[in-house]
């Protein structure tokens, strides 16, 4: 997989449009970043406000071509972040209801619908190589990192719930082995679908909502405040991955992906089976032995993220179900 960076994309507003510009030129435009009245009157969900976080976090992973790698700490840039974190988490307090217990959210997780109607069963009982090829598209801006804002909670735990997240990304980075890490594999599945594998290639086609999912792993893995909400997010990954991947991978076997498309799910299903026994025995059972003041945070990490992910399921089959493109620029 290659190793580039991608390019600051288009502004989708006028927070976006301050972060872009400012990043386009040293730390010293640090001074003409919007200020904090500009992100309280912004719609947290909105694309304007996801894709100005989302370009703060990627400084601390691969960043952009031509931008200088001293934005990543500037002080000034991080007080937008803070203010743009806030307003998106202030509004996901407001709109999700997390489980009355860590169990019982976790239960619920479990629970496959005998009628599914979310975009993995779409994808495997309705859909065209075009939707798979958008699905594809949207989730490279994770997959492509695919595991890499977990990481941050390791040094954060302790015990058993430590042992068990390293054990689960171990697996996740390829177990030693450089042409098994899974970002990788995902690149080979965006080639076998006719697509750009270049990390960051479909970020200016990515849906708000697409944002909003990788932004909330990013700041709850950036933040020792919000490891419980972490492991919740990483918990509800895992729980519902292996069924998800089995439909995904018929989906892909069904419309004659290829060999490289219909591994990458495949792969997932028995993996995560294994790792969803690992994360609720070890990494949740773990953290809540050590520090149970935090089931309301691990119990609100899985809530925000099922919240999201539902409502990227929304806007994916509203746009197939209406015939058009789910992406902002066609492919």
């Amino acid at each position: 997989m290659s190793a580039q960076v991608s390019k600051l994309p288009p502004d989708r507003g006028p927070l976006s449009a301050k972060v872009v510009e400012a990043l386009g030129r040293t730390p010293d435009a640090a001074h003409e970043l919007p200020d904090d009245e500009a992100v309280a009157y912004a719609e947290p969900y909105g694309d304007d406000l996801q894709l100005a976080l989302y370009l703060c976090y990627e400084l601390h992973y691969r960043g952009f071509t031509g931008v200088d790698d001293a934005w990543e700490w500037n002080p000034r840039l991080l007080g937008l972040r803070a203010a743009l974190e806030r307003r998106f988490l202030d509004a996901l307090r407001s709109d999700v209801t997390p489980a009355d217990s860590v169990a019982a959210a976790l239960d619920e997780l479990l629970l496959e619908p005998v009628d599914g109607e979310g975009v993995s069963y779409f994808l495997r009982d309705e859909g065209e190589l075009r939707h798979l090829r958008e699905y594809a598209a949207h989730r490279s801006l994770y997959h492509l990192k695919e595991a890499d804002p977990h990481v941050w909670v390791i040094p954060r735990l302790t015990g058993r719930a430590k042992a068990g997240m390293a054990a689960v990304e171990y697996d996740e980075f390829g177990a030693g082995r450089a042409e098994r890490v899974h970002s990788g594999l995902f690149a080979a599945l965006l080639e076998d679908l006719g697509l750009d594998a270049a990390y960051g290639r479909y970020l200016v086609a990515g849906s708000r909502q697409m944002l909003a999912v990788v932004n909330l792993m990013s700041l709850f893995g950036l933040h020792r405040a919000h490891r419980g909400a972490l492991v919740g997010h990483f918990a509800h990954v895992e729980v519902t991955s292996s069924p998800g991947s089995r439909r995904l991978a018929a989906a892909m076997e069904g419309l004659g992906a290829g060999p490289a498309a219909v591994h990458f799910y495949a792969e997932h299903v028995a993996a995560d089976a294994v790792h969803e026994q690992v994360v609720r025995r070890d990494v949740v059972a773990g953290l809540l032995a050590d520090e149970p003041e935090l089931a309301p945070d691990v119990a609100f990490g899985i809530a925000a993220t099922d919240w999201l992910e539902d409502r990227l399921g929304e806007q994916l089959l509203g746009a197939w179900r209406a015939g058009e493109s789910s992406l902002r620029v066609p492919l």
